[in-house]
């Protein structure tokens, strides 16, 4: 598996051990990939190309402790459930599941469903956040393939550790720059006087036309205009049309309002890979620290008042954690091209990996690579 680092791209930052969300600690990252069958389109039959990925904040154990969160959407043409309660209360608790448009209800369900089945004492309402991408390229978006046990699975198959890039889970059917995209990840260590923090980004990569993308500062799309099949065919969305999810996660103790400026900072992170955020794109982006456990208790369902009190990184000490979103967001972007392969969906839409000796030659004449 070549990721950007392996490839060579001289990208700033030192990552964590496994350069993924999974490098802050407790947070587990879990996938069901769906791919069956070719040829034509038949509504409600395939093909399939399409998935669930599942981010556990805090673990599987952790899931009734809510983490510090915040969100930020860049445009608004795409889906993240449970957003205005995030917004109202800082809040995030239960899965986190990034899937295709037409499977949010679906993953919901599932959500709601193994959360029963783990916790049968919770009986508290359920706001899961659920975020999308289309994949009806590749896939066949409307065929209710995706169904809540899968969702199950996703959450059940969660772990840390290194984690899957490119054609997996929710990102199996996703496209980006016109290329093969999906899933990508990276982290960073930001030190903090004497502690030392990870932020970690997760991003399903299905935005950008081709001529948008750059890779290190060095504008690609010219050079690479050929074999582009979804920009070259009556495909009926516009160029760069899809969508981007992106999560940061932190163990740094951060408060919501700390988190939704992380949030804030994703677009300068894909600005890098060359996108400008269209309007047939939807980037949401979500944000969360999973320090100060039990910290945010609700009040539910103890009827008695209560204080709860927080640590938190200082405002004016935060930069450095920006700095790592923007570092983090880029590369989880470009890992997710650089793993993805070749894929062939419904009608026999072909969607091509990024060619990787063509990059090569390209940056090595550019003096990016040695």
């Amino acid at each position: 598996m070549t990721r950007a680092r392996s490839f060579g791209l001289p990208l700033p930052g030192t990552p964590g051990p496994h350069n993924a969300i999974t490098d802050v600690p407790g947070v587990e990252v879990g996938y069901t990939t769906l791919i069956s069958g070719d040829g034509p389109l038949r509504p409600g039959a395939g093909p399939v190309r399409t998935g669930v990925t599942a981010l556990l904040p805090r673990g599987r154990d952790g899931v009734l402790d809510p983490c510090a969160a915040g969100i930020h959407a860049l445009n608004g043409n795409g889906e993240m459930t449970g957003s205005h309660w995030i917004a109202e209360t800082g809040a995030l608790s239960l899965p986190v599941l990034v899937t295709n448009t037409h499977a949010v209800g679906a993953c919901h369900r599932g959500a709601i469903d193994w959360t029963r089945r783990e916790h049968p004492e919770h009986r508290e309402w359920m706001l899961p956040v659920v975020a999308e991408t289309w994949d009806g390229y590749l896939n066949d978006v409307g065929g209710d393939h995706v169904r809540p046990e899968h969702a199950v699975a996703a959450i059940d198959a969660a772990r840390p550790g290194p984690v899957e890039e490119g054609s997996v889970g929710g990102g199996t059917g996703m496209n980006c720059y016109s290329y093969k995209g999906g899933s990508g990840t990276s982290s960073r260590v930001v030190a903090y006087g004497s502690d030392a923090y990870t932020v970690g980004a997760f991003v399903q990569a299905n935005f950008g036309s081709r001529g948008q993308l750059a890779v290190c500062g060095v504008p690609l799309g010219t050079d690479l205009a050929d074999d582009n099949p979804i920009e070259d065919t009556d495909w009926l969305a516009p160029a760069g049309a899809g969508s981007v999810i992106v999560v940061i996660g932190t163990d740094a103790p951060l408060l919501p309002g700390q988190c939704a400026a992380l949030a804030r900072r994703v677009p300068l992170g894909l600005a890098r890979t060359g996108t400008y955020g269209q309007h047939s794109s939807g980037d949401v982006f979500l944000a969360f620290s999973n320090a100060n456990p039990g910290a945010i208790s609700g009040g539910f369902p103890d009827p008695e008042p209560g204080y709860d009190t927080m640590t938190f990184v200082q405002w004016n000490q935060i930069d450095p954690f920006f700095e790592a979103v923007v570092q983090t967001v880029e590369e989880a972007v470009l890992n997710a091209l650089l793993v993805a392969r070749a894929m062939t969906g419904r009608d026999g839409h072909r969607s091509p990996a990024l060619p990787h000796d063509r990059l090569r030659d390209l940056l090595t004449a550019r003096g990016v690579l040695k």
